[in-house]
């Protein structure tokens, strides 16, 4: 796992506590998996956030042009990671639709 440098409130994804997959149902797999796409998704709206406000910081002159461009750049490798991710769950989905039974 790759840690990144955080600026302000900006807070990585948490990990969720999960059982081992053999004691696991099918519905706590599933509330699990939604919850890590949940704070994924938070996650990113919250770069983005914290982004906007180092640029307004940085209009104003308040702040280093340097960390607005390090926060930027790791909103949008986040905001590309949770895309691709899609891509990949979207991808699985079709494909097993197009399983025959």
């Amino acid at each position: 796992m790759i840690q990144v440098m955080q600026l302000g409130a900006v807070s990585p994804v948490k990990a969720v506590q999960a059982k081992p997959l053999e004691q696991s149902t099918p519905a706590e797999l599933t509330q699990s998996f939604g919850q890590y796409l949940q704070n994924a998704i938070n996650s990113v709206n919250t770069q983005e956030q914290a982004v906007s406000k180092l640029n307004d910081q940085y209009l104003v002159g308040n702040v280093d042009v340097t960390k607005v461009m390090i926060a930027s750049q790791q909103a949008e490798l986040t905001l590309q990671l949770t895309t691709e991710v899609r891509n990949k769950i979207i991808d699985a989905y079709q494909e097993i639709m197009r399983m025959q039974i």
